[in-house]
């Protein structure tokens, strides 16, 4: 679904140009979720936006369902670390939003009308767990529920991948551990695509097909592992703690790792 080959990204800085990205080479099978996980400033919300469209790469190329990226796509919705909602907008105006701003083109539903795309915003909030606070103004909700808010609106258009840049960085901890297991049911469900940027090494494990650990800047990829924990997954299911400490112990080790004695050429993906 997503192919990065040789990308690199260079950005012009005030004291001279500023390498982000690195021989990035990596592949993400349809319906598969990978975090992306290392050092601040190790350009990791960078590779999202190359694969948004919201940049070009310096060197490299980068493809979504087997097409170059030339610009943001209808089929792929990016989700930031703020839930990013117009005040003044209801909880179901603001999941209408895409909608409105291109009228559904190229979406499955076009054909069936705004109407439909209504439908599957009380479908979405229902699923999270808003339904009846379809007419509230942000400002009535906790952050949590606008972060609820804004998961719905990057899904009413029924994306192929989905973009996440440490959505739930903000919240307290329980209601991060919360949105967590409710973002691997939906996934569970519609089986979309999912780049998932983070901080926390135990959120990666516990949402993560593969974990990505990135290199300090320039960002390489140091190593890809692979998380075969059982679904649902929880921190706060005994039966995942062995395992999830296990993997946790080792991906710390990768990050504390020195640059210089992992090349980028000895990248081992498991």
């Amino acid at each position: 679904m997503i192919q990065l080959d040789g990308v690199g990204q260079v950005f012009d800085g005030r004291e001279g140009q500023v390498t982000a990205l690195e021989k990035i080479d990596l592949h993400v099978r349809d319906g598969e979720f990978v975090t992306l996980i290392g050092r601040s400033g190790c350009g990791k919300s960078t590779l999202l936006r190359l694969i948004a469209g919201l940049i070009s790469p310096t060197s490299g190329s980068v493809q979504v369902a087997g097409e170059p990226v030339t610009g943001p796509r209808r089929d792929v919705s990016f989700m930031f670390q703020r839930p990013a909602l117009l005040p003044w907008r209801s909880v179901l105006s603001n999941v209408m939003l895409p909608v409105e701003i291109d009228g559904g083109a190229g979406d499955r539903r076009e054909s069936r009308g705004r109407a439909a795309y209504r439908d599957r915003a009380h479908e979405l909030l229902e699923m999270v767990g808003l339904q009846g606070f379809e007419r509230r103004l942000p400002h009535e909700l906790s952050g949590g529920m606008q972060q609820r808010v804004s998961l719905c609106r990057s899904l009413i258009r029924d994306p192929q991948v989905m973009l996440m840049d440490e959505p739930f960085s903000a919240l307290d901890a329980l209601t991060r551990t919360e949105l967590s297991e409710e973002l691997q049911r939906i996934k569970m469900e519609l089986s979309t695509t999912i780049v998932f940027v983070t901080h926390s090494i135990e959120e990666a494990i516990v949402l993560a097909d593969r974990v990505v650990v990135l290199t300090p800047r320039p960002g390489r990829m140091r190593e890809v592992v692979d998380i075969d924990i059982p679904r649902p997954r929880s921190l706060g299911q005994d039966a995942h703690l062995t395992e999830v400490a296990q993997i946790s112990g080792r991906l710390h080790g990768l990050l504390a790792e020195k640059t210089a004695q992992r090349p980028v050429d000895e990248v081992r993906q498991r």
